[in-house]
């Protein structure tokens, strides 16, 4: 069974969106396994927003569950799942993709 367009709802404004057999196929290209949550406008109005505040995110301070190294991550990381720094995640998607070929 192949990919088709799927219908989704975008959490900022409600509306409905079309996520495209392309757009699922890129997501899969890039590793991406979650499905977007904004329409194409709201995406591309969060996106602006950010450029002009500079593009700063706030990071927080965490421990890389693989190697012990001390890190920052763009989000607030969770108890109950593992947070990896830009190394060991770089090679874990690396071995990740390698296991699927």
């Amino acid at each position: 069974m192949g990919i088709e367009d799927k219908s989704l709802q975008c959490r900022e404004c409600n509306a409905s969106f079309i996520w495209t057999v392309g757009e699922q196929e890129f997501y899969q290209e890039k590793g991406l396994v979650n499905e977007p949550t904004r329409c194409p406008d709201c995406r591309a109005a969060k996106r602006k927003m950010r450029n002009q505040s500079g593009g700063t995110r706030i990071q927080y301070p965490v421990t890389c569950a693989s190697c012990g190294q001390e890190t920052t991550v763009p989000f607030v990381p969770r108890n109950e799942k593992p947070v990896y720094c830009s190394d060991c995640f770089d090679r874990m998607r690396a071995e990740g993709a390698s296991a699927a070929a």
